[in-house]
């Protein structure tokens, strides 16, 4: 039996076990859109007690700590969901949850969207929130370009009342504005921030979250401490460290000797280890992020990739079962498409059997029957080992790529200025729909799009606008299929992966919110009572 499928049958047992702790995924468009989160009560309240750790699998950037800085990652949500808060937030059962807003109401016309205020509510210096603050946030973020081109304006209407005014009806101002797509509706300070600057932020953030920043050690942690104030929960935990820890068998490590309490994203290996000790648990979680080759080097006539033949001839050599298992046990779902089933639009498209012999005769149709050299292939940081899988399978066609790694920061820097040369294995964690998933990497003018197609940008304009939910549905589906047959990427899989749980977790808060993929909402984790 070969190793994949040993870890195929031992998948098998895990997965049945971890249905049970929490579901995979389900239809993001299902879940309930309406009612608000419960208002804390004063006398239920407990006072927050203990420490509870996370190994993490990258370095903490200290841009991640201002919202202003979210551009088209979702990695960033890891801390704002503990720091800071939005006006609208995916939370458990509503992935458009009010929440610093109490309702919002929408013109008849679509033009005008205006927000009501939670009142008397305080950021972590004192500072009071008000609708100044939310504008100000607004008018700050980077990563947000979609969005600004469709506001007119920002009125505050008073100091709890705000207003945007829209130059023409845009259907999804709420899933660029309301959930992780952007951070622009993640609110920060106005007066803090403009005494301390951009960069004395990065250095102290106050937020509005359930938890308030105590201290940052590049390279190291970042500890917090529980906001007792916090409008929606007194939070369980006291204090929260995050521990970075780059190499998956030091996390489950620490996490045997109860130096951590989650250690994010195990190995294979790790997780079959981990399996067999009785005082640990697993949990997968994910089923936002799709694993994908972007051919960078395509939209360059002379280069290989530009051919659709190379590029269908990659995709028919991936072995994307077998990736699946090797990396994540199975549990990561082979897909066609860079958009996942569950989102609202999304066309679903079956992914690209591995046939090997078809790869080489479409290499051979195009003129290269003994490969080519394909310069630099990048992936996202940290999943090294899923683009030495891409390097072996493209390797055995006789396409030579060479890995370049970069720490996680440096790679989307380098990716979103159109610095990368070759074939990325990269990634998507987009949230919202099809049409915000798409919004960053499809459309010419994209943050990490390296080329474009006229139609395609056209067709994604028009449907921007279209008010008609089924005509919009029409245009998103061609987009996607227009994408498929031009083979415009190569996806792999949805990506779901293994965590450990140490023995003093009651909650760790994985899949609370589905789909995302850390522990979310931070004031929902809980340790066991001693």
């Amino acid at each position: 039996m070969s190793l994949a499928r040993c870890f195929l049958v031992a998948a098998a047992g895990l997965l049945s076990v971890l249905v049970a702790y929490g579901p995979f995924s389900s239809r993001a468009a299902a879940q309930p859109r309406q009612g608000a989160p419960p208002i804390r009560s004063e006398a239920s309240q407990q006072k927050p007690e203990g420490e509870m750790r996370w190994a993490i699998y990258v370095t903490l950037a200290p841009q991640w700590f201002d919202p202003a800085e979210v551009q088209g990652q979702i990695t960033p949500f890891w801390v704002l969901y503990a720091m800071h808060d939005a006006l609208v937030k995916p939370m458990p059962g509503n992935l458009m949850t009010p929440s610093l807003a109490e309702s919002w109401t929408v013109s008849a016309d679509q033009r005008v969207y205006e927000f009501k205020l939670r009142e008397g509510l305080k950021f972590h210096n004192g500072d009071a929130f008000t609708a100044d603050d939310v504008k100000f946030s607004f008018h700050r973020t980077k990563g947000t370009k979609i969005l600004k081109e469709k506001v007119r304006e920002v009125t505050v209407v008073d100091p709890y009342r705000v207003r945007f005014q829209l130059y023409e009806p845009f259907p999804d101002f709420i899933a660029f504005y309301g959930t992780l797509t952007t951070g622009a509706g993640w609110i920060v300070p106005k007066r803090y921030v403009e005494k301390v600057g951009d960069e004395g932020f990065k250095k102290h953030p106050i937020g509005l979250g359930p938890y308030r920043f105590v201290s940052h050690t590049v390279g190291v942690e970042l500890i917090m401490e529980a906001n007792e104030a916090y409008w929606r929960k007194v939070p369980s935990v006291k204090r929260l460290v995050f521990k970075v820890v780059p190499e998956p068998t030091t996390r489950a490590a620490m996490l045997k000797r109860g130096e951590v309490d989650v250690a994010y994203m195990l190995d294979a290996p790790q997780a079959l280890e981990l399996q067999r000790d009785p005082a640990l648990r697993l949990a997968f979680s994910g089923g936002i992020g799709i694993a994908a080759l972007d051919f960078l080097d395509m939209w360059d006539p002379k280069s290989p990739w530009a051919d659709r033949r190379v590029r269908l001839a990659a995709n028919y050599a991936l072995d994307r079962r077998t990736m699946s298992e090797m990396e994540t046990l199975g549990a990561s779902k082979p897909t066609g498409s860079i958009v996942p089933r569950a989102f609202e639009f999304a066309l679903p498209i079956e992914p690209y059997p591995y046939d090997p012999a078809k790869a080489k005769q479409l290499l051979a149709e195009a003129g290269y029957p003994n490969g080519f050299d394909a310069g630099e292939l990048h992936v996202t940081p940290p999943f090294f080992a899923r683009g030495e899988a891409v390097m072996n399978y493209l390797g055995a066609l006789g396409i030579k790529l060479r890995m370049r790694p970069m720490e996680r920061a440096a790679f989307f820097a380098a990716w979103g200025a159109k610095k990368l040369k070759g074939v990325c294995v990269c990634g998507s964690g987009l949230y919202g729909n099809a049409a915000t998933r798409m919004s960053e990497i499809v459309p010419s003018d994209g943050t990490y799009a390296y080329g474009g197609y006229p139609d395609i940008d056209a067709l994604y304009k028009q449907q921007a606008v279209e008010t008609d939910r089924k005509k919009r549905e029409v245009m998103l589906y061609q987009i996607q299929q227009t994408l498929h047959e031009r083979v415009r990427f190569g996806p792999i899989f949805e990506f779901l992966w293994p965590s450990g749980i140490g023995p003093r977790v009651e909650e760790p808060a994985l899949m609370l919110i589905n789909p995302y993929p850390w522990s979310a909402p931070l004031e929902e984790v809980r340790l066991k009572k001693k």
